[in-house]
């Protein structure tokens, strides 16, 4: 047949689409009401891996644990790799929908939590499951291989790279063209785009720092690690306020000090647990760097025995996006959202999603989908209280299902058009 223009392959599409929004909407409710903590995410992973089976996917399951990769073959043409992270927090709802998750599990340590889907990941793996159906569905409008990815771990920036060591890169064929998204805060139905750094590097790090204990009342026969740690707070203020260029971005956060257990007693040690986040390798190097000259002259400073030790939390890179993907990209998104796409600001969010490009070298280009009902969105704007709306990670946050179920839906099936050949 001729080659069709990508609008008119998803005009084939539209009236599947709009047939298959009900059954993607229970799905959906289904996923938020019984949430899995990382790298945990079995039922999760298993409903993913049936249906793709089902549309004729080579399918790949327990991947790095629980991911799936699915595999569709169409004849020559490049392969595009679409990703959904699957994992869920470990917070409780409270939205009061009625669908809302009332569940709870263990984390890794053994602690008995909450769990709910206040992040969105419930909507990234339905859109992908909804468009690995469309695309199955319709094989005859493009030619190539299709690739789709639901990826555990994402919250504690384990899931992809459990993946990648998984033998992804040898298991399996090397994209051309690596897409994800994510749902935000932001006017339903929109669609945001972004060359370069679209989200931020997170880097987060437990230090222990060492005193020597005793007696409250005899602070000269101790060490005290309280004084030590609240000094370095303090001092590691001064990162980003006296050591970075006001024209650099950074953020340090320490959002917890940890020490002793009575007030009169002098602990042994303390504990700090801070978080950064950046948008320039360089300034993540000198960030880091700094927390540990900080650190270790605080200690020494108080003659103290033992260094400090630094333990790392997580670590995710900056979400970096070809720039001349996302120029093809943002085409595209103009050419089918028209009015309802725009270019995005960078968010302070971090990612491991970018783990996939950088480890196979290939571009790969990340966008936002937002999920706020038009008025309450508009009257934030006018009122400039944006912030009020319960965001990502807050215990109310409640995208809002249409239109924001079809546009996520629309954006991968756009963004696999793109690349993919037309028959």
């Amino acid at each position: 047949m001729d080659t069709l223009p990508r609008n008119q392959v998803l005009s084939r599409m539209s009236n599947d689409i709009i047939k298959l929004l009900p059954s993607l909407e229970e799905v959906y409710k289904d996923f938020h009401a019984n949430p899995e903590l990382s790298m945990q995410e079995v039922r999760t992973a298993k409903i993913a891996a049936t249906l793709i089976k089902k549309f004729g996917y080579e399918v790949h399951e327990q991947v790095g644990v629980t991911g799936v990769v699915g595999l569709l073959k169409n004849g020559e043409g490049p392969t595009v790799m679409l990703r959904a992270d699957m994992d869920a927090l470990p917070m409780a709802e409270k939205t009061g929908l009625p669908y809302a998750s009332d569940k709870k599990g263990k984390t890794a340590d053994g602690e008995t939590v909450d769990i709910s889907h206040m992040c969105g990941h419930d909507l990234h793996v339905t859109w992908l499951m909804g468009a690995a159906e469309l695309l199955a569905s319709h094989r005859d409008l493009w030619r190539g291989t299709l690739m789709v990815v639901f990826q555990p771990g994402e919250e504690i920036g384990a899931g992809a790279k459990a993946m990648i060591d998984d033998g992804m890169k040898e298991r399996f064929p090397k994209p051309d063209i690596i897409l994800g998204q994510h749902v935000m805060v932001g006017e339903a139905g929109t669609v945001g785009y972004r060359a370069g750094a679209i989200l931020s590097a997170g880097d987060s790090m437990h230090i222990k720092m060492y005193g020597r204990g005793a007696h409250g009342s005899m602070p000269q026969n101790a060490i005290d690690p309280v004084i030590i740690a609240a000094s370095t707070v303090m001092r590691l203020q001064t990162i980003v306020s006296r050591e970075l260029s006001s024209l650099e971005s950074g953020v340090l956060t320490v959002g917890a000090l940890q020490a002793g257990t009575k007030e009169n007693i002098i602990p042994d040690d303390a504990v700090i647990k801070l978080n950064m986040r950046t948008y320039d390798d360089n300034v993540r190097r000198r960030m880091i760097d700094a927390v540990h000259r900080i650190c270790y002259a605080e200690c020494q400073a108080s003659n103290t025995d033992h260094p400090p030790k630094f333990t790392t939390i997580d670590s995710y890179p900056v979400t970096e996006n070809d720039i001349n993907a996302t120029a093809t990209l943002a085409a595209a998104f103009k050419d089918h959202f028209a009015e309802r796409t725009y270019e995005t600001a960078p968010a302070a969010a971090s990612e491991d999603f970018s783990v996939f490009g950088r480890e196979w070298k290939v571009p790969y280009v990340f966008w936002f989908v937002g999920c706020t009902e038009k008025s309450a969105w508009q009257k934030a704007v006018a009122s400039g209280d944006i912030n009020q709306i319960p965001s990502n990670h807050s215990s109310k946050f409640s995208p809002q299902i249409h239109p924001t179920l079809q546009t996520g839906l629309e954006t991968i099936l756009v963004g696999a058009l793109t690349w993919l050949e037309k028959a």
